[in-house]
């Protein structure tokens, strides 16, 4: 992993099974699919859309309640059914104009390490596969789906000089 500096930082790519969620996929007799999503890491995304920064979602499987869940809050570039996550991430950066050393991702699995070893900061869940936890700058302390994605932006804006000024928009 390159010495990246953290400040640079301008786009969080985020998996959702196992990242945005704890991984579990639950289908109702209909072929129904619901997922559960952390309110924590719901408004770590959403300060750090409001501090001026990007996220996108790239994941491997499809559903609405991804499409409903980017949509409330404020997510943009959304990815789904991606089979290659490192070419998608490439040209998002491209079309961002963005370099590879102002990625962050946070993931959890093996399809995750093409997309991790296009981001110049790779991150991974407390809980994540031991490849994509040996391949990470950053493990969080939180599993997939309880908080994970919040101290991993945490630690992005504390790192970047930003967090009191995350806190000063409550207070």
């Amino acid at each position: 992993m390159p010495n990246v500096d953290i400040a640079q930082i301008e786009l969080l790519c985020l998996d959702v099974d196992g990242v945005m969620t704890d991984g579990s996929i639950m289908l109702d007799n209909h072929g129904n699919e619901f997922k559960r999503f952390n309110a924590t890491d719901g408004l770590g995304i959403r300060l750090w859309i409001k501090l001026g920064f990007y996220v996108a979602i790239i994941t491997g499987r499809s559903g609405m309640a991804v499409t409903h869940r980017a949509s409330e809050l404020g997510i943009k570039h959304v990815y789904q059914g991606v089979k290659d996550k490192g070419a998608v991430l490439g040209e998002l950066v491209a079309e961002l104009g963005l370099r590879p050393e102002e990625v962050a991702v946070l993931a959890d699995d093996l399809p995750d390490l093409p997309m991790m070893r296009a981001a110049g900061y790779a991150m991974a869940v407390g809980d994540g596969a031991s490849e994509v936890r040996s391949a990470a700058a950053f493990v969080t302390v939180r599993p997939g789906g309880k908080g994970a994605v919040r101290e991993a932006i945490e630690h992005l804006l504390k790192a970047k000089g930003r967090w009191d000024e995350a806190i000063a928009l409550f207070g």
